[in-house]
């Protein structure tokens, strides 16, 4: 069975990204660009495929691309520090958790004060984000 050659286009299809994407990608560190040879159109190896899927999985669960890097730096061999980021993005969403879930009672406290006639003369929602 013969393998695909990875070029940009190829390369980003196959990890679900733009090329623009692994333009930028390559600008920041987080792939190797392969050497343009003579004949054209550059030629990604697998581990570019490999390292594009990982950023993807790791973008979903919250990581920054600059986490991503000290990710792909830490390697397979750094569990404990591989660890310790992943419990201080847990934390992080945690208290985002926190946050989201104050602010979604501070609106459903606006929205119970709120009329359900049309013609009221002042919506307490507006009224309440207009105060200083």
């Amino acid at each position: 069975m013969r393998q695909k050659k990875l070029t940009i286009s190829v390369l980003a299809r196959e990890a679900d990204v733009g090329v623009e994407t692994v333009r930028y990608y390559q600008r920041i560190g987080l792939i190797t660009q392969p050497e343009k040879p003579i004949s054209g159109y550059r030629v990604y190896p697998q581990a570019s495929l490999d390292n594009l899927r990982f950023i993807g999985q790791a973008k979903q669960l919250g990581f920054s691309l600059a986490d991503i890097a000290a990710l792909l730096q830490l390697g397979e061999q750094q569990c404990a520090q591989t660890k310790q980021l992943a419990v201080s993005k847990v934390n992080i969403i945690n208290n985002k958790i926190k946050d989201l879930k104050s602010m979604s009672s501070a609106l459903q406290l606006l929205i119970e004060r709120c009329p359900s006639s049309e013609a009221a003369q002042q919506c307490p929602i507006i009224s309440s984000l207009s105060q200083r």
